[in-house]
């Protein structure tokens, strides 16, 4: 049945509501999102056999969003990210000629938005319904000085589920003052119902280039080819097999085509797989090297590389690199993206 639900799962400390919402399509498929940081806990899709394949790490109850063992490795699972994706080399950033100083979550840097981000934050309920699709709209407004962005910001992110299996997510804002802004938003996807590692999916990324990072992971404006090398997914490639000689993936991606198909991940046996299609330019691989060993969904224990992330957004700390595509913000502005989640069984 096509529907969209909401329930109440309890009320923080500083009094504000955190609820649960359901999207449901005519396939079966229903998708859980939280307004706590507008969190994507669920993604259950019916297989032919009848089972459901929840394709996302999570766990069953909110409030384990907020544990300790969780917050102490701090993954991110299915989270929004903002005010900025990725890293910005030294916390800091300037816009027509003023400095900004931010908070610093990774060494001397910040990751995604700072020490409390877009992530831990509650949202607003806006709005859903069921017409044409099951969809849900939140707001997050962040003040001026908010991790030491400038400008008062107002998000806005709208999901949507329709009956070919795509679950959407798009992001509007607009600013009171410049500000820097990338929006994403960061799950981990499992096409296993979480089971076991990801190192057996196969990969392909529409993407021939990836941006060279310093050894904090920062992103120093270079583009480097990937043809020939661990990184290249221009062709399915199982993605343990780069493991056995790499650590880990977490790299940015530039896509070949803006707009479009920019990757695809299927289960080992070809039974499921799972497209990304948005309009941003870059779509970051993270293979789940630093997930915690914590309890998720249905009793499963996840860890490292139990889940893989392909994150789309702007490029990676572009504010401070010249020449690279804009991330600047400014009243009177509208800023927009969208991403979709196509499942394919």
């Amino acid at each position: 049945m096509v529907k969209t639900l909401r329930q109440h799962c309890f009320t923080n400390e500083a009094g504000e509501d955190i609820w649960l919402f359901t999207l449901s399509n005519a396939l079966g498929t229903e998708v859980l999102i939280t307004n706590y940081g507008a969190i994507i806990s669920s993604f259950k899709v019916k297989m032919p056999d009848g089972r459901f394949n929840d394709i996302v790490l999570g766990f069953d109850d909110i409030k384990e969003y907020q544990g300790k063992e969780y917050l102490d490795g701090y993954p991110w699972f299915g989270a929004a990210v903002g005010r900025y994706a990725n890293r910005i080399k030294d916390a800091s950033f300037e816009i027509d000629g003023k400095r900004f100083y931010l908070s610093k979550n990774r060494g001397n840097d910040q990751l995604h938005g700072g020490i409390t981000g877009f992530d831990k934050k509650v949202w607003q309920f806006v709005a859903s319904g069921s017409s044409p699709y099951p969809y849900l709209q939140l707001r997050y407004v962040s003040d001026d000085g908010e991790e030491g962005f400038p400008g008062k910001l107002t998000v806005n992110i709208r999901f949507e589920l329709d009956n070919e299996n795509q679950l959407s997510y798009e992001y509007t804002a607009v600013t009171d003052a410049p500000t820097a802004i990338n929006l994403t938003h960061h799950s981990y996807f499992n096409l296993k119902n979480g089971e076991g590692d990801i190192k057996d999916h196969q990969l392909k990324l529409y993407a021939s280039s990836m941006l060279e990072q310093d050894e904090n992971l920062v992103v120093t404006g270079n583009l480097l080819s990937v043809k020939e090398t661990l990184f290249d997914f221009s062709e399915f490639r199982r993605i343990g097999d780069g493991l056995n000689e790499l650590p880990e993936y977490d790299k940015s991606y530039v896509a070949d085509k803006k707009g479009t198909l920019m990757a695809e991940v299927k289960s080992a046996t070809g039974d499921i797989s799972l497209q990304v299609h948005s309009s941003e330019p870059i779509v970051h691989f993270y293979s789940g090297k630093w997930i915690p060993t914590v309890k998720g969904k249905n009793g499963i224990t996840y860890s490292a590389f139990s889940g893989l992330c392909l994150e789309t957004h702007k490029h990676p700390n572009a504010i401070n690199i010249p020449g690279f595509p804009n991330t600047v913000l400014r009243p009177g502005e509208v800023y927009s993206s969208r991403t979709t989640y196509k499942v394919i069984i």
